[in-house]
């Protein structure tokens, strides 16, 4: 029987590929097995095979130094499929004038044997079993394998061979399973493989493959596993993945490159037992297509671009054991009926947006459930002392919130983080990660070598730093989250700092809390200790850990792959970073984006310790740093333009520049005792002009004093001789703005988007739509295509605003370069050239950089070109402000190159408003 299993290759065995391998036995084997006679040339092709490989055949099948005895043909599957018993081989045996047997199958698994492949395998021309994977073979992977047409099963998994995959495998029209999963490949998919008609199963993991799925493959209808883990795909995932390979029980697509969206047609992919997909580029996807995929066991959809709701049809598919939706884009509320799923053991549903208070808990199956950074309020349900592991970290909770008290220090680590906010208590920290406190160059580094879980946090007694762990490991191995070494670590004068190690599935942050606000130093330290070195040429040196490194919110490192950083495994290696702490705390993420060698143990982040100090001189009384800024820099005075200085101006500029223009020309109209209910704990009552004031402090409106032209009339600019200094009076003659707009979260309530417009609507109307009015640097593309309004678009706006706060330019300027000519273009330059910096205004004095970048990231996440990409402005202000990581998958958008940008106004033409609950007119 052949099994399903979508990982062939767990750490905790070497040869589960046996599970694939098909045994072919007659009655006349044993029946003549002491008569038996290998066929002689084959046994000349093995002795070589052998030779070359240093290889010797096991006492259990060359009996008398004939290959083709005892368990060689004789045996039964669980004996053939032994470890112990590689090498092996299969025979069958005919009757003719006497007795001649051929080698069918050829296992060598897991013995660490060198060299390529050699010639001689086409003279065992009977084969249709070879299996060599977990060697260390190299090479290109020779054509001449085109020409083994008997073979049923290839694997040739974790080993080193390189170059290009032959197109002559798709010679092999018998293949039934094919694994080239962890190899060193280049190129592409080729086509020709799409010939393998009759193909079940196959594994293309971590090989280094690239680019698009060949077309071809719409033949292989016949597949029923295909994983495609760790590569370099691109472009959409294909349609006929859903339209043709029907016959799917597993599926899976981690750590591509692959765009969004997820296709609908994989609504037909009914007999889909497991289905993984993450790491998606650009292009949102909904759960729709997940309706009626009732055989699901195993769904996994993370850091998948999904938006919209959380659908409470997600209940009925009754066979999941496993729901992974973490790291998404999904809103509203949790259904109620999430926690009654009878079969349900493992939900991750953290890093989204969902609000309101959590289900009560009704089943006793689920034990392990993540709801970390999300927008959730309100008590706890009393069944959540039930539950395992439970992570609810980086939410609205409060102290007051009751049953919180089963949770001890999860109030400090809400979003606001407020132990110590306004009243820090420390100024450094150190952890030994995973270990036992210990000293080292006099620094203390604190234990933490509490178990973790799957879905758990720890906050230290004194409330001094936290960690946070989110992740699940398959095989249920490293269920303590620990790496434990007991070689000596080089290139370091403390070896036993790495002795041991945090390491995590997924998600692992540590939180450094209660710290003096200002700039610190942030030390990283890391060693690879999870494999050997690849100069010992065996198969488990193959293995890659690959993952990000976040630091308030700000991705410090790419992909980033200790032993390869280092120079070897069992190398020490320290990561220093600078960051601004400016709400007391500081937050470190190490993050696995489906990189790395997949279903091992060491595909996640892995840290030995931590420590971070101040670049200042702390004012909290019995600190005791060790590094200090030089004399020099402690007398340095402060810049105006120095730390959150950048992302401080943005907030308060965009903002206040939207209540000084409402406040102009509304005020006018409202009276004293109303404006604290249109701006409640906002501001003071603003002043407010006359249309003679106005008149007159623009010169009767002159030319001279003319900024530029919206859709909705011109803008002047006036210093004024009062107590505050107004520089923007924005004045139409046909529509005057009396609808306050906000960023639309928080206790402020959108109302409409395009400032000219909004007397034109009542309250109750929630989206217009519009012909193009307004200027087209700061109009979102549906906007200006389509003229659809919806708070997204205020969204994009406030991309392009922020932009040119931080590079002190306007949006376009024809006066420059061709390149430079429109601000978010010449952004997307810089930032795909790692050159991002280079966009700030040189005027300024001094900035930080990290806030610079963060400033950056926001902006081109409000300006991707699909609405739905582009995140809410509660989820921008929290990034802005460090509370959560200002990351999300960006893509440079088409209308960039598609358009051809030139500064133009146009002119209202028709307004229609409807209802929210109303269809929008295209």
């Amino acid at each position: 029987m052949v099994s399903e299993s979508m990982n062939p290759f767990p750490s905790s065995s070497k040869c589960l590929l046996f599970l694939f391998v098909l045994v072919w036995c007659s009655c006349s084997q044993s029946m003549n097995a002491q008569k038996a006679a290998t066929d002689p040339s084959e046994v000349r092709a093995l002795n070589s095979i052998f030779q070359q490989w240093g290889l010797q055949a096991t006492e259990s099948w060359n009996i008398s130094g004939e290959p083709c005895s005892g368990s060689a043909v004789n045996t039964s599957e669980p004996v053939f499929m032994n470890p112990s018993n590689s090498p092996a081989i299969r025979c069958e045996c005919y009757i003719t004038n006497k007795t001649l047997c051929h080698i069918t199958g050829l296992i060598v698994v897991g013995l660490n044997r060198r060299g390529m492949l050699p010639e001689e395998l086409l003279d065992l021309p009977f084969l249709t079993v070879l299996g060599i994977d977990h060697n260390f073979f190299s090479g290109p992977l020779p054509a001449f394998m085109g020409k083994m047409s008997r073979l049923e099963f290839l694997s040739i998994g974790y080993n080193e061979f390189s170059g290009l995959i032959p197109k002559e495998l798709g010679n092999l029209e018998e293949l039934r399973t094919l694994i080239l999963s962890v190899n060193n490949f280049n190129g592409t998919l080729p086509p020709e493989l799409g010939n393998l008609v009759n193909l079940e199963r196959l594994y293309i993991d971590s090989c280094g493959l690239g680019e698009e799925i060949p077309s071809t493959f719409a033949n292989l209808v016949n597949l029923q596993i295909f994983s495609a883990n760790d590569n370099a795909f691109t472009g959409k995932i294909p349609d006929f993945v859903g339209n043709n390979w029907t016959k799917l029980t597993g599926l899976r697509f981690q750590g591509n490159s692959f765009e969004g969206p997820i296709p609908s047609s994989f609504a037909n992919l009914k007999s889909l037992g497991s289905l993984r997909i993450g790491d998606i580029y650009n292009g949102s996807s909904s759960l729709a297509f997940v309706r009626n995929l009732k055989k699901l066991t195993d769904l996994v959809l993370r850091n998948a671009l999904l938006t919209g709701s959380l659908p409470s049809y997600i209940t009925e598919l009754q066979s999941l054991q496993k729901l992974d939706l973490s790291f998404n884009n999904l809103t509203g509320t949790i259904p109620n009926n999430m926690f009654t799923m009878g079969s349900l053991q493992y939900l991750f549903l953290g890093n989204n947006s969902l609000t309101g208070a959590i289900p009560n808990l009704q089943t006793t199956t689920i034990q392990t459930i993540d709801l970390s950074y999300n927008l959730l309020i309100g008590d706890l349900p009393s069944s959540v002392d039930r539950i395992d592991q439970l992570n609810l970290v980086g939410n609205n909770f409060t102290p007051n919130s009751s049953n919180i008290g089963i949770f001890p220090g999860l109030e400090c680590l809400q979003r606001s983080f407020p132990c110590s906010r306004n009243a820090p208590r420390y100024a450094n920290f150190s952890i030994k990660c995973g270990g036992p406190q210990m000293v080292s160059n006099g620094i203390v580094f604190e234990a933490d070598n509490r178990s973790l879980g799957a879905a758990t946090y720890d906050v230290t007694g004194t409330k001094k730093w936290a960690v946070s762990n989110v992740g699940f490991y398959e095989d249920g191995q490293n269920q303590h989250y620990v790496q434990t070494n007991f070689g000596q670590v080089r290139g370091t004068n403390t070896p036993e700092l790495y002795r041991s190690s945090r390491q995590s599935s997924g998600s692992l942050r540590y939180y450094g809390l209660g710290l003096e606000n200002g700039l610190y130093t942030v030390n990283l330290f890391f060693a690879e200790t999870g494999f050997p070195d690849r100069t010992s040429q065996s198969w488990m040196s193959l293995t890659r850990r690959v993952f990000d490194v976040y630091i308030q919110g700000i991705l410090q490192l790419k992909d980033f792959d200790i032993s390869k950083e280092a120079g070897g495994v069992e190398r020490a290696i320290i990561k220093n970073f600078t960051a601004t702490i400016s709400r007391n705390h500081l937050e470190i993420h190490l993050f696995w984006a489906g990189k790395g060698t997949p279903d091992t143990p060491e595909a996640g982040p892995s840290i030995s310790a931590i420590s971070v100090v101040p670049n200042f001189i702390p004012t909290i009384i019995g600190s005791t740093e060790k590094n200090r800024t030089a004399a020099s820099e402690k007398n340095k005075p402060k810049e105006k333009n120095g730390p959150a200085f950048i992302v401080g101006l943005t907030v308060s500029v965009v903002v206040l520049s939207l209540i000084l223009i409402l406040a102009l020309v509304y005020a006018k109209r409202k009276r004293k005792d109303e404006w604290e209910e249109v701006l409640p704990g906002i501001c003071t009552k603003p002043d407010t002009f006359s249309f003679s004031e106005l008149k007159a402090i623009t010169e009767d409106f002159s030319p001279s004093k003319k900024l530029g032209e919206g859709g909705f009339g011109a803008v002047y600019k006036e210093n004024l001789t009062l107590t505050t200094s107004i520089c923007i009076v924005d004045y139409s003659f046909l529509n005057n703005m009396i609808r306050f707009l906000t960023l639309h979260a928080g206790k402020l309530c959108p109302k409409i988007s395009d400032f000219g417009l909004a007397k034109l609507c009542d309250d109750n109307k929630s989206h217009i739509s519009t012909r193009v009015a307004g200027t087209i640097g700061y109009m979102a593309p549906e906007y200006a295509l389509r003229g659809h309004l919806t708070e997204k678009a205020d969204v994009f706006s406030f991309g392009i605003v922020a932009l040119e706060i931080l590079s002190g330019r306007p949006n376009s300027d024809n006066s420059l370069n061709d390149d430079k000519i429109y601000l978010l273009g010449w952004a997307w330059d810089l930032h795909e050239n790692n050159r991002s910096l280079d966009l700030v205004d040189p005027n300024l004095a001094e900035i930080d950089e990290n806030e610079a970048l963060r400033v950056v990231m926001v902006a081109l996440l409000c300006t991707q070109g699909s609405p739905s990409m582009r995140p809410p402005m509660s989820r921008i202000v929290a990034m802005l402000a460090g509370d959560i990581e200002a990351n999300g998958v960006i893509t440079r958008p088409s209308y960039l190159t598609d358009w051809n940008f030139r500064d133009l106004t146009g002119s209202l033409v028709t307004v229609s408003c409807s209802n929210s609950n109303e269809e929008q007119p295209q």
